[in-house]
């Protein structure tokens, strides 16, 4: 019998799919982190971070990562019989291939960096070949100190491009707890400056990244404004850690496979 004609059994695999994507960890440093600016879309992101999730922390170079196109798909979602998605996923890692940030060095200079040094994409066979730029080496190889850790899961149901950004920016300043951003430089850090009133920040932005936060990852952040005179001028957030596999537990509990990436979002 089919797993499409037992539900019970397709369910079970789907299940033991899910531990499995659990396991993949994204580890970046906190300056990569901290310290970049870029825009990339909700697919750019997820396909970077998952390439990065792909790094082992004994590596000591950048291999050429083979990656399973259905294995993707899987972890991230996506129907992979779907020719239009196999379509999308070449023309995203095209663009992404295209893109780079602005990082800030030590000394205050600012430094571009990309994303991709190569990209190959064979339908015969599937896979997807992918190697970061050189320049990523130092932020994401051998790390000892000041690098943050997350499941590359809690970002994969996220819709929004502010969402992934800020979860991993608010991740990496969880030892704080409370975490003060002048606003206007928030906006610069997650490009998106051209929300000039704060309304429509705090709208297209603001409270979408924070429910997306609190419903599928793995911490919770609460935030307040503050003002200076008539002008809302900073925001405060308070971040903590979700209380063990119970109320992690929850927030998986609301994600399933079909959810995690509708076609919309391509």
């Amino acid at each position: 019998m089919s797993s499409k004609a037992n539900p019970a059994k397709a369910k079970n695999k789907i299940d033991k799919n899910l531990t499995n994507y659990r396991e993949y960890k994204v580890i970046k440093s906190n300056d990569l982190i901290q310290k970049s600016r870029f825009q990339l879309s909700v697919q750019e992101q997820k396909i970077i971070l998952y390439v990065i999730s792909k790094i082992r922390p004994d590596d000591e170079d950048f291999s050429l990562n083979n990656i399973k196109i259905t294995e993707f798909c899987r972890t991230c979602g996506i129907d992979y019989e779907s020719g239009k998605n196999y379509k999308n996923i070449k023309d995203t890692i095209r663009t992404l291939a295209d893109k780079s940030m602005w990082l800030t060095l030590e000394d205050g200079t600012e430094t571009l960096i990309r994303w991709v040094n190569k990209a190959w994409i064979h339908k015969k066979s599937g896979t997807i070949k992918i190697r970061l730029d050189d320049d990523m080496k130092p932020y994401l190889l051998q790390l000892q100190e000041r690098f943050t850790q997350y499941e590359l899961f809690y970002t994969l149901s996220m819709q929004s491009q502010y969402s992934i950004r800020m979860y991993e920016l608010l991740k990496s300043y969880e030892n704080l707890t409370i975490k003060k951003f002048e606003i206007e430089e928030l906006k610069k850090i997650l490009v998106c400056e051209h929300y000039i009133r704060f309304p429509d920040f705090n709208r297209y932005v603001l409270d979408i990244a924070m429910r997306e936060i609190n419903q599928y990852s793995d911490i919770s952040v609460t935030c307040k404004t503050i003002k200076e005179g008539k002008r809302f001028a900073k925001i405060e957030f308070t971040i903590k850690l979700k209380k063990g596999a119970g109320e992690k537990g929850s927030s998986w509990s609301q994600i399933h496979l079909d959810e995690i990436t509708t076609p919309e979002a391509w």
